[in-house]
């Protein structure tokens, strides 16, 4: 289910490990680098050379800290994943992220076009089904029907 906010940025419940997120909990920038380190076993330099190379970007405190949200720490998680288990290489992990946010772009629009297909369906049945309707005086009307005695 997707909703606003006072800014007008969209925002949508999302499933991570099995459990309900919104995005504006996913996208609160909450973890230090420090932090992120020890929750994915990586050194804070290992965080900051995928920050370099562009598989993860932080947002920046006042005082210039890195800060690294919920959806931050699953990227890194993902990469780690992805190196460490599958055996890619950096370049083919900023492909592979690449892809899957081409895939997700992709998938937006095709749920759009899906809602307004769904809309106009919904509104030419709703016209063709007016027009079967009979008028509703003649169909209130009581029929008359002669019948002969005799």
């Amino acid at each position: 289910m997707a909703g606003g906010d006072a800014t007008g940025k969209q925002h949508s419940s999302v499933t991570l490990d099995g459990k309900q997120h919104s995005s504006v909990t996913l996208d609160r920038a909450i973890y230090h680098i420090s932090a992120v380190a020890e929750m994915t076993a990586l050194h804070p330099q290992t965080l900051r050379m995928y920050e370099r190379e562009g598989l993860v970007k932080p947002s920046r405190s006042r005082g210039n800290t890195r800060l690294y949200s919920e959806r931050d720490v699953e990227r890194v998680r993902l990469i780690v994943h992805l190196t460490r288990e599958e055996g890619v290489n950096l370049a083919g992990v900023a492909k592979i992220l690449e892809l899957q946010e081409g895939i997700r772009g992709v998938e937006t629009a095709i749920q759009g076009w899906m809602q307004q297909w769904h809309e106009r369906i919904e509104r030419e049945l709703s016209s063709r089904h007016e027009a079967l309707q009979p008028p509703r005086d003649e169909s209130r009307k009581p029929i008359k029907v002669a019948v002969r005695r005799g």
